[in-house]
């Protein structure tokens, strides 16, 4: 950590799984942050694991010992390339650039700083990714994500010059979900990156992996709900705005997390232990 075309059940199955990752002080239902920082670790071969829980692990106490009031989760992939990834939620640009100040001096930085040493050597690349909530496309955001031990990403690519028809065919979901209690997700736009143009990511939390069995089940009930001319439509917008898509899932890593303490007394299951 150095900072701390065809749709219709795929697309569903997402939108109904999906949820934003929230920043509060206290457990339960919580908000979306404004802004959310993801900081990307791809690791070497056979150097994730213990290794990486013990390099990860100074950069914890460095945030204990600050008192840093900024907490991130940490977690690992179970698909895709070998990486770690770490969540930082912020209600502003503002805050976020205030916690770079703070991270790049005093005591605090120098620990950082030689952390980031040890750590390096187990990485063969790392990115930062900066991103923006967009209530307007979200739906049945509040909830309580402690429990949450699985996370699913999955990130759209909208062809430049089609961001109105992107807009539409999410409306039509958070319309046709906003019955269904269950059904909840969070919409980010990424603002800051590489290559970063046109980039939007939907995250899942899951305490366990049946959920994705049960959106898929849900997904295809929502599909088969719309009429033949809806049906049309969405395969249409899809097909005119959406370049390409993928989706992976990953793993919480209490032993990499700096978590609120309240998360420990919430869900022991995940945090208790870390």
């Amino acid at each position: 950590m150095k900072t701390r075309t065809f749709v219709s059940v795929a697309l569903s199955s997402l939108f109904v799984a999906s949820a934003a990752i929230a920043a509060a002080q206290d457990a339960g239902p919580m908000s979306p942050p404004k802004v959310l920082v993801i900081d990307r670790e791809y690791l070497k071969p056979g150097k994730s694991g213990s290794q990486h829980v013990i390099t990860e692990s100074a950069f914890v106490k460095a945030a204990k010992d600050a008192k840093w009031a900024t907490h991130y989760m940490a977690m690992d992939s179970m698909s895709g390339p070998n990486r770690a990834l770490f969540i930082f939620p912020y209600e502003s640009f503002e805050a976020y650039g205030k916690d770079q100040e703070m991270l790049s001096s005093g005591a605090f930085g120098a620990a950082n700083d030689a952390a980031s040493i040890a750590d390096g050597a187990l990485l063969s690349k790392f990115e930062a990714h900066v991103y923006l909530y967009h209530p307007e496309m979200s739906l049945h955001t509040d909830g309580d994500i402690s429990h949450a031990r699985y996370w699913q990403f999955e990130s759209f690519r909208v062809k430049p010059g089609h961001d109105m028809e992107w807009m539409a065919l999410v409306k039509i979901y958070t319309d046709g979900f906003a019955s269904i209690p269950a059904a909840h997700w969070a919409t980010y736009e990424s603002t800051f990156a590489e290559d970063n143009g046109g980039v939007w990511v939907a995250i899942t939390p899951m305490k366990s992996m049946a959920e994705v069995d049960q959106s898929m089940a849900d997904g295809m009930k929502f599909w088969s709900g719309l009429s033949a001319a809806n049906q049309k439509r969405v395969e249409d917008l899809a097909a005119a705005c959406i370049e390409s898509s993928q989706k992976n899932v990953f793993v919480v890593n209490s032993g990499e997390s700096y978590i609120f303490p309240e998360w420990e007394t919430s869900a022991p299951e995940i945090w208790g232990k870390h």
